[in-house]
């Protein structure tokens, strides 16, 4: 006789699990009671799926009989397609065939979405199975063989939701039109969701309570402020409480990995309207745990609500609060990375790092404190308070405190991993602690209300000095003032300290703004901080500027100094913009802006060549405004010259005989400059002195330029040629006065003639001896090509007919 058949393994891994002992045999009624309420509703769920079943393929074969009485009809006309019977009957028509072929299709499809469906129902069925019946109680069976039990049936409601989301990917993969059927899916599993996340997370929790988290947060110390020995219940876990720990805490990350494949397929869905692969699907979940992981926020949770009692005693000194929040994600930390980082290895969560969502986990906790105890006192009483340097004071001091803190968090979560510097800026997931601005963006507004305001402040006590409007230059030779023209610092634009005080002040104000989170936030807070605090000064210097306006002719010493010195700071200011402008950090922040005002269809200019420019507006205002001064400046001077000036240049070419007799013969070297001409050179040296010692040697080059080119046209234009003739004295006269001109300008270049060519080009002709001017003029009156005979001459900038009126005032006779 054979002997009887052993039990399968299952069920006796089963039997021993809950009759460990004699003992156990008294929950086996529970137990029995337990197995059958489940074989009720397996029952239950195979009769509702037969149900559905029958359903589906009654439909499907009515619709099948009805294809075949079609095909029936088809051959009963004709018994084939496209060929003659020999009983004449008529060809089948062409226009029955494709009408044939569309209800085949269509048939096809709802067999394809009724098989879909069913394999969706057995999913979602699998799911709400499994999670009802974690749902429902055991209280019979020990705490270990319940936790056991449950954590299998979570991870089989995880793979029912691994199975749902490939057929809901390939449904909308290849059939995006079955929108009712992914909606009813996603509705369902929503409601299932609903009660399996906050079921598994109370169990996690039952879990750490036993396993003694969270520790306790004093010490034998405690007296003394010290909580350096708190223990770690992670690092004093027994093995077979480290086994039961991990299990729960890989089925945990397996449920919220589901989840966020499960996130990621419905963003993409409302998206995106073209497919894609598995594989690029899922890299997009990455992005779901950057909020931290479950099972590690579970341990932060109890630890907050012990650290709170704290933080109520330290309101009005929150360094207290940064530093312990610190402080108990560091002494944490060894054993989060110890025990949490193989766990998620083994969950094969790819780029996820435990030190980095611990970070999270301890700076979300305190983004909450802060939330709902801190800044709600800050803004009330920015709101309701006259006087805002204290709440000024206080937002400046707690902003500090948690740039401080995000910096040390990130040491924190980033210690011990290696990272490349060139790609790993702006790669962190760990949590910023000024995300709170990015849920409030009033709050963002008033801190930037709160920077410009303190920055305001400063910059009026400084700007109340005029020492610091001013810039020395004792030190420095005349070589040196002249010579240099590669400017980078503010003593190369001789730019007062004032600009340097502005730039430092902005720059500080932009540093603290990279702590924000995202372009968009950043972008927010310069605008309302840096960059109106950079354009109040701008005004600023363009009122200095239009001192000049306030005088008549005569240029004012004062007015000069203060022009010259607004020019050379807003020259400075502008490369400093321009230097920004490069950086990285500003390029993106003008690519975002600019696409964000595309996409509101706001117009916005941008600089042909730094077409993302964040500073552009600045730039440009700064280079008008200096353009603008330098040519008021240059207009001034020279409509002094005029003024002075004007009775020389309406008698020059004529003898004066009052100094020296008609037929007198002169001598360069021993004749003087003319009485009225000597004011009007006096004002161009003093001017052009001034400016070359207070002007930046940059725009100073540009200026003498341009007051020379000023000055040889008003000259060259003021003389009435012919109208007058030049005698001898005159022309000798004309050369000693040019001369003087030039000797001013002698100090910036070696050939300052070269930048006066039309009194130079005047002086060659009325200087040529008479037979060669007639024979000239003789040329000139008669040749066609008169340019070319005057470049012949050496005359690169009068024409034919200046030099011939040129020539008609020189003297003909003798």
């Amino acid at each position: 006789m054979a002997s009887p058949r052993p039990p399968p393994a299952s069920l006796r891994s089963f039997l021993d699990a809950h009759f460990a002992s004699p003992e156990d045999l008294a929950s086996a009624p529970a137990l029995a009671e337990l197995l059958r309420r489940e074989c009720v509703g397996l029952d239950a769920s195979l009769r509702r799926l037969e149900a559905q079943l029958a359903s589906v393929s009654a439909s499907w074969l009515a619709r099948s009989a009805g294809a075949r009485a079609s095909l029936r009809r088809i051959r009963s006309r004709g018994g084939g397609f496209g060929v003659e019977e020999e009983d004449g009957e008529e060809t089948l028509r062409s226009a029955e065939l494709p009408a044939l072929v569309q209800e085949i299709h269509r048939i096809d499809a709802i067999r394809l979405y009724a098989e879909a469906a069913l394999q969706l129902e057995a999913f979602v069925g699998n799911l709400e199975d499994a999670t009802f019946s974690i749902v429902r109680q055991a209280s019979k069976l020990n705490l270990s063989s319940e936790m056991q039990w449950k954590q299998e049936k979570l991870l089989q409601a995880v793979d029912a939701m691994r199975d749902i989301e490939l057929e809901l990917l390939r449904i909308s993969t290849n059939r995006p039109q079955w929108t009712n059927l992914i909606m009813a899916v996603d509705s369902r599993v929503d409601k299932t969701l609903a009660i399996l996340r906050p079921k598994a997370l109370t169990d996690y929790r039952a879990l750490l309570a036993a396993l003694g988290w969270p520790p306790s947060l004093s010490s034998p110390d405690a007296a003394n402020n010290k909580y350096s020995e708190i223990p770690n219940p992670l690092i004093l876990m027994n093995e077979a409480n480290k086994e039961k720990y991990s299990q729960s805490f890989l089925a945990l990350c397996a449920l919220q990995h589901a989840q966020a494949n499960r996130e990621a397929r419905q963003c993409q869905a409302k998206g995106a309207s073209a497919s894609m692969s598995d594989s690029k699907y899922f890299d997009k979940t990455a992005a779901c745990f950057d909020n931290g992981l479950w099972a590690i926020d579970e341990l932060v949770q109890p630890i907050a609500s012990r650290l709170e009692y704290h933080f109520a005693k330290w309101s009005e000194q929150p360094e207290f609060i940064f530093a312990l929040v610190y402080k108990i994600a560091r002494d944490f930390m060894g054993g989060v990375d110890d025990i949490l980082q193989p766990l998620i290895d083994r969950a094969r969560l790819v780029g996820l790092s435990a030190k980095e969502s611990w970070v999270t986990g301890m700076v979300k906790m305190l983004l909450g404190y802060l939330e709902r105890q801190i800044f709600p006192v800050l803004v009330t009483s920015y709101q309701a308070t006259d006087d805002k340097f204290e709440v000024h004071s206080s937002w400046m001091h707690l902003n500090d405190l948690m740039i401080t803190f995000d910096k040390r968090m990130q040491l924190l979560a980033d210690s011990g991993i290696q990272k490349i510097a060139s790609i790993s800026e702006g790669l962190t997931r760990s949590l910023s602690v000024f995300s709170i601005y990015s849920e409030h963006s009033d709050w963002l507004h008033m801190w930037a209300g709160v920077e410009l305001n303190s920055a305001q402040h400063k910059l009026k006590s400084e700007m109340e000095d005029e020492i610091n409007w001013s810039y020395s230059i004792k030190e420095l030779g005349l070589q040196e003032i002249t010579s240099n023209f590669l400017l980078s610092t503010r003593e190369d634009y001789k730019a007062p300290t004032i600009s340097e005080f502005v730039v430092k002040t902005a720059s500080a104000m932009i540093e603290r703004g990279h702590a924000l989170p995202n372009r968009g936030l950043r972008i927010q807070y310069n605008r309302s901080s840096s960059v109106q605090f950079l354009n109040d000064f701008f005004l600023v210097l363009r009122e200095r500027c239009e001192a000049l306006q306030l005088t008549n002719t005569a240029l004012e010493d004062d007015s000069l100094l203060k022009a010259s010195f607004a020019i050379n700071a807003a020259r400075y200011c502008e490369y400093v913009l321009r230097e920004w402008d490069d950086d990285i950090v500003f390029l993106e922040m003008g690519a975002h802006r600019k696409h964000v005002d595309e996409g509101q269809g706001q117009s916005h200019k941008h600089s042909a060549q730094h077409p993302c420019s964040f500073f552009g507006d600045e730039i440009a205002f700064l280079a008008k405004l200096g353009t603008d001064y330098l040519e008021q400046i240059m207009s001034s001077v020279l409509l002094e010259f005029e003024d002075l000036s004007w009775d020389y240049v309406q008698n020059i070419g004529l003898p004066n005989e009052q100094i020296h007799p008609v037929d007198e013969v002169l001598d360069e070297e021993n004749l003087g400059v003319s009485p009225g001409f000597v004011a009007s050179l006096e004002v161009v040296r003093d001017r052009t002195t001034k400016l070359m010692l207070h002007l930046n040697s940059k725009d100073f080059l540009d200026l003498w330029r341009s007051i020379a080119e000023g000055l040889d046209y008003f000259i060259y234009s003021s003389i009435r040629w012919g109208e007058l003739t030049f005698s001898d004295q005159g022309v000798v006269q004309l050369r000693v006065d040019t001369k003087a001109l030039l000797h001013i300008f002698r100090p910036f270049c070696l050939r300052p003639e070269a930048f006066f060519p039309f009194i130079s080009d005047s002086l060659r002709l009325l200087a040529m001896r008479k037979t060669d001017a007639r024979y000239l003029l003789e040329v000139l009156k008669n040749a066609k090509e008169n340019d070319s005979c005057l470049r012949q001459q050496g005359l690169q900038h009068v024409n034919a007919s200046q030099a011939m009126k040129i020539l008609g005032s020189k003297r003909s006779d003798g």
